[in-house]
């Protein structure tokens, strides 16, 4: 089969929920990554042949974000669009998809990625409200249009609150994460230690211009946004220390400051086909060897899947775990992370090198908009890969529902 490689990817700014991007609804992070990696990576619109893109918190109004991407955009209506949507690994799950395509000879040039909107997320009805809309919308006199509210009580107006919660176990994220801590025995101080890593790495990044170089600007009503801006520079131990539990008041270890943030923001990733990137001149070329999915029973360990990924898509590479040179991994919370280096020891895949992991930080100190994050962590990885001259590298991530991924990235000559 033909190989599908990395030949760009940029990303808009990962901010805050609520604040820089508060107006900005998905479809325009979306857009803004999208036209800025056609650009950066000097391609043609016209040579595109599809769209794939994750959204994890879907607007109403956009059935098909990734189509929607195409039509904002006055790119070629021919070119062919889908949505996916995997969690935390849906741009995971629109780059692979991409290879595969690629890989079968039915593209050779896809843009993948995602975006998240967690400042504007679609607000829903009690069904009974709901039900009662759509009829007076289908009432055609007026007495009719009232009618239909005639069973609405004051309750049914309360407007059904977002959460990030397992429909199967009741359990949100972060009660879940809390749960891995504990089978793991990952103690508080080792938690925020890997925070303050985060922070500190991701700082370095930025400074250095690593980071930099894969954000492009988004204007805002005549300002520029230009960073992240999760980052804590100022942080220490201490003051992670001194924050208090959130999902488990009396004896939990999660915080905010040992969690990933609510966060907008969108990535995109270019794939082409490696006979098409060498044609074109194209060099620095990563490609994808191999890449696996696997699954848990989330009323265990909702968020160790990874480990369970990685060893699969190893084996579907040639290779082990000791070849790889550096890991991109998805850092929902530190106790996930901890928990998926305990677990991958302890089931005879080995040890990773945590000098390797994340050296420019990860999703708790840069942040985390659900779609785009598996987009980032691939964009990353490649980048450093060249950099480094490191053959081998892996990208890992979480999702919701038990779900995890793992993608092996291979330098190419």
């Amino acid at each position: 089969m033909r190989r599908a490689v990395i030949a760009g990817g940029w990303r808009t700014p990962f901010v805050k929920a609520g604040t820089d991007f508060a107006d900005a609804d998905v479809l325009e992070l979306a857009s803004a990554a999208t036209a800025e990696t056609l650009a950066r990576s000097e391609t043609p619109s016209s040579s595109i042949d599809e769209i794939v893109y994750g959204n994890v918190s879907r607007p109403v109004a956009y059935h098909n974000l990734a189509r929607e991407i195409v039509l904002a955009l006055g790119l070629p209506t021919s070119i062919y669009a889908s949505s996916v949507g995997m969690a935390c690994a849906s741009a995971c799950v629109a780059i692979t998809d991409a290879a595969d395509h690629i890989a079968v000879g039915t593209a050779n040039a896809v843009l993948a990625g995602g975006a998240e909107s967690l400042s504007n997320v679609p607000i829903t009805y009690s069904p009974k409200l709901a039900r009662a809309l759509v009829a007076a919308s289908q009432a055609r006199t007026l007495p009719r249009k009232a009618s239909s509210f005639a069973h609405i009580r004051l309750g049914d107006l309360a407007p059904v609150a977002p959460g990030i919660r397992e429909t199967s176990t009741g359990l949100t994220m972060g009660e879940s994460a809390e749960r891995m801590a504990g089978i793991n025995a990952i103690g508080r101080e080792a938690q925020d230690r890997w925070s303050l890593r985060s922070h500190q790495r991701a700082a370095a990044g930025w400074d250095d211009g690593r980071l930099a170089a894969e954000v492009v600007p988004v204007f805002r009503h005549g300002a520029v946004v230009r960073t992240d801006t999760h980052i804590r520079r100022d942080t220490t131990l201490e003051r992670l220390a001194s924050l208090r539990p959130v999902f488990d008041r009396a004896h939990g270890t999660i915080t905010a400051g040992n969690a990933s943030p609510l966060t907008d923001g969108a990535a995109t990733v270019l794939l082409l086909s490696e006979e098409r990137a060498r044609a074109e001149g194209r060099t620095g070329l990563v490609a994808i060897r191999s890449y696996a999915y696997a699954a848990v029973d989330p009323a265990d360990q909702l968020l160790i899947a990874p480990a369970y990924a990685i060893p699969i898509a190893l084996s579907r590479a040639g290779l082990a775990l000791g070849e790889i040179g550096l890991v991109e991994m998805h850092e929902a919370f530190a106790a996930q992370v901890l928990s998926t280096f305990q677990v991958l020891e302890r089931n005879g895949v080995g040890a990773i090198d945590q000098e390797r992991v994340n050296v420019m930080g990860g999703s708790i100190a840069l942040g985390h908009p659900f779609g785009a994050t598996g987009a980032r962590v691939v964009t990353t990885l490649a980048n450093e890969m060249r950099r480094r001259g490191t053959q081998f590298g892996m990208a890992t991530v979480c999702a919701a529902g038990g779900n995890g991924a793992a993608i092996v990235l291979e330098l190419l000559a």
